[in-house]
């Protein structure tokens, strides 16, 4: 197996886990994301035994309570006189995997400003970010494959008129293009339709790079032998598109996905950072990362940036990917 194909492989199967890790957050988080303990704000990371203080081994991990400073804001101990041994598949909220199945099993606690449980936030808050951007680079690449094989099809007005707009969208700064568009609609939204809204913008805005790419492999894909002798047997332009030419950018259309897939999450977390997608309390990288504002968060609470280490695992497992598959085309071309 080349190195190209065992970092696909490699990056696939990562990815895949991350999703569907996303995707059974409330079984495989303890507490639903909007559940507050405010005595409790900017706790860290809880720390997991095996061992008491005495040397005493437990086979069953433990976490000692925390117990919290009163005479500093923000400062935590280990209280070692109280244990809470860790437990699995116990009964807690009520949760629905994928929206749909209604569960209240538990796999198996991190705090943040609000004593929220942060990994929880973490999970939940990637069903927003990965969706929104897996769901825009999808609508952003159909509307591509769509615009660019009928302008490298057909050619004549229609080529002139579709890769004229396509100029014109990649001329425009995309982040403010976001900005400005997002900016003109309703800023106090409910959080679906908010979602809802970002992934028909972040789509609507990124279609042209792949229509030009896509356009540039039909003008050459419809002039081949095969092409050529199937219109000679009549056939009709909708089987050309769909069965001799348009396969012909497959490779080019998964690679452009795996493209505009992290750039679509960067997308949707800039602008929930920036308060203009799904806002508090429904979880999301970028709101989450809004905290980390503060000058007090910035130089005392490592763990609040855990959000901005998982966007930049993501973004380089799809990095990884779409470079792998580039790799796999040039060879399967050559």
């Amino acid at each position: 197996m080349s190195l190209a194909a065992r970092n696909v492989r490699t990056s696939l199967s990562l990815l895949v886990i991350l999703y569907v890790s996303v995707l059974l957050a409330g079984f495989l988080t303890p507490y639903a994301p909007t559940e507050q303990n405010r005595d409790m704000p900017f706790a860290p990371p809880t720390r997991l035994h095996f061992a008491e203080a005495t040397g005493r081994v437990h086979l069953r991990p433990f976490v000692y309570r925390l117990a919290s400073d009163p005479r500093s804001f923000g400062e935590y101990s280990e209280d070692r006189r109280t244990m809470y041994p860790i437990r699995l598949l116990v009964r807690g909220a009520p949760y629905r995997i994928a929206g749909i199945f209604e569960s209240n099993i538990h796999l198996f606690g991190f705090n943040e400003r609000y004593g929220r449980d942060l990994f929880s936030r973490l999970l939940y808050g990637g069903q927003i970010s990965l969706a929104a951007g897996l769901l825009a680079a999808s609508l952003a690449l159909g509307l591509g494959v769509v615009v660019g094989g009928l302008a490298g099809f057909y050619g004549g007005w229609l080529d002139e008129t579709f890769m004229r707009f396509a100029e014109l969208f990649l001329a425009l700064p995309w982040l403010y293009l976001l900005l400005a568009v997002r900016t003109g609609l309703p800023l106090h939204i409910d959080p679906a339709q908010a979602f809802l809204l970002l992934v028909v913008v972040l789509g609507l805005v990124g279609w042209a790079r792949p229509a030009r790419l896509i356009r540039g492999i039909v003008l050459s894909g419809k002039l081949r032998e095969h092409v050529l002798a199937a219109r000679a047997f009549g056939a009709s332009d909708v089987y050309l598109l769909r069965r001799q030419v348009l396969p012909q950018a497959a490779g080019v259309a998964l690679t452009q996905l795996a493209v505009l897939i992290p750039q679509y999450i960067l997308a949707e977390v800039t602008l929930s950072f920036f308060g203009l997608g799904v806002g508090e309390p429904v979880p999301s990288w970028g709101n989450m990362l809004a905290a980390a504002q503060q000058y007090e968060v910035l130089t005392s609470y490592w763990w609040m940036f855990l959000p901005a280490i998982a966007l930049s695992t993501v973004s380089l497992l799809y990095y990884v990917l779409a470079n792998a598959l580039h790799q796999q085309m040039m060879v399967l071309s050559s």
